[in-house]
């Protein structure tokens, strides 16, 4: 039997409201995708707006991390998995077409089977 590849679950609800904390599962995953463990960011709340095209680029920088565009793009680049909720954009008017590429709508559901299936869960 293979080994089992370990990933860890991000939960990011936060957004311009508060940079710092938004930051914080974009630097997370980014040293575990560095790691090569598999890292989710979900994106719940107002966490949904970091997803939204042209967002993140008016962000003011969080704590002492790089800017959230930087954290994305890395995030993005070394194959983390960005899932956005889709009934919170739809309770903010955000249609899926304004959403930034890379990224795809999830559910409930979902987000329950990564939770079970990851090794480690993160909320923020």
């Amino acid at each position: 039997m293979a080994d089992k590849e370990e990933s860890i679950l991000y939960i990011d609800t936060y957004a311009g409201d508060d940079p710092e904390k938004a930051s914080m599962p974009f630097v997370l995953a980014g040293g575990a995708l560095a790691m090569d463990i598999k890292a989710t960011i979900v994106l719940q709340g107002n966490g949904v707006y970091l997803a939204r095209k042209g967002y993140i680029e008016t962000m003011l920088r969080g704590g002492g991390f790089p800017h959230m565009k930087k954290l994305m793009d890395d995030f993005l680049a070394l194959g983390g998995t960005l899932r956005v909720c889709a009934p919170c954009i739809k309770e903010r008017n955000i249609d899926e077409s304004d959403l930034i590429e890379g990224s795809k709508t999830t559910a409930g559901g979902e987000v329950n089977v990564m939770a079970i299936a990851a090794d480690a869960v993160l909320v923020f």
